[in-house]
């Protein structure tokens, strides 16, 4: 287990340059300049030459990457164009947000998946069955920026049960983590159901029956538990892209996350602010991604094995 750890611990950095890379072209390549909308439209050449000078954006793209890789091995992504903040800070200061969130969403989407599927697989046809089935087809089909306007307006608005955005409380945390989860719910809910009717018709499964186990014995330790593995690497997937920042739902209800301050740093095209949400971003994939691999040997022997 150790080499295989240090195996893709080496396949995670090389994965992070790679990110680093892609990314600071992109950014690169971005039509416009930072330089002419920080200094402002009306600014003079010369003043926004000396800005140009001073970021390093008039020297050629390869020294300009250079120069990026060296300070971020050593810690430092620059300073953010829009209000000269070192990025490590600007991003963990909304760190705590999105954690938060993410959080929330996660367990919002396992807390009505999980449940549904169970009904769902062990019912088959009934209307427990149906009624997964078509939360499963509404809660994919309906765009989150769509359901999150309509519940601020229901819930914000005409019942103010809720506050219209924002962030603090648990009241601000409860309708954005709903939204958020739904889609997500909705998805494991058919994923889940698919993979216990499929383990139900295992030969091991008909020979623990055979043997007079309980049905409920037979259901938590054979059926669930095999059934669970692929919604274990989803459910990490799905908290590694959740911390990266969810920007439709932080826009939606105002949430001060990464992903909302992303959104900003590229309309104000905030070179720096983007590339270090892409880097932080993809070292939480590549984290919960190995995490995952770990939990994997833990709920199965022959991972173990092999």
């Amino acid at each position: 287990m150790t080499t295989y750890i240090l195996r893709r611990l080496v396949g995670a950095v090389a994965v992070i340059f790679g990110v680093m890379t892609i990314s600071f072209l992109m950014v690169a390549l971005m039509p416009g300049d930072a330089a002419r909308m920080f200094a402002g439209p009306r600014a003079p050449e010369e003043t926004v030459q000396r800005i140009r000078e001073l970021w390093g954006l008039d020297q050629p793209l390869p020294v300009q990457y250079v120069r990026y890789l060296g300070r971020a091995l050593q810690g430092d992504l620059g300073n953010s164009t829009r209000d000269q903040r070192p990025v490590i800070q600007a991003v963990t200061e909304r760190l705590p947000a999105t954690i938060q969130l993410a959080l929330a969403g996660l367990f919002v989407e396992l807390a009505l998946g999980v449940p549904l599927a169970l009904l769902a697989a062990t019912r088959p046809g009934s209307i427990f069955d149906q009624i997964a089935t078509g939360f499963a087809l509404i809660g994919i089909s309906i765009p989150p920026f769509a359901l999150g306007l309509v519940s601020l307006y229901v819930f914000g608005f005409l019942i103010p049960i809720f506050p219209l955005g924002g962030y603090g409380t648990v009241l601000h945390l409860i309708l954005p983590a709903i939204i958020l989860g739904i889609g997500g719910a909705a998805f494991y809910a058919r994923v889940l159901r698919s993979n216990l009717l499929d383990v139900m018709g295992e030969d091991y499964i008909r020979t623990a029956n055979a043997k007079g186990l309980s049905p409920r014995v037979v259901l938590n330790k054979h059926i669930f538990r095999n059934a669970l593995l692929p919604t274990v690497t989803l459910a990490g997937l799905d908290l590694a892209l959740l911390l990266g920042g969810v920007v439709v739902i932080e826009a939606v209800f105002g949430w001060p996350g990464i992903g909302l301050q992303a959104f900003n740093a590229i309309r104000n095209q905030d070179t720096p602010i983007i590339m270090g949400t892409v880097l932080f971003a993809s070292i939480a994939v590549v984290f919960i991604n190995l995490l995952v691999d770990v939990l994997y040997a833990a709920l199965d022997p022959r991972v173990r094995v092999h």
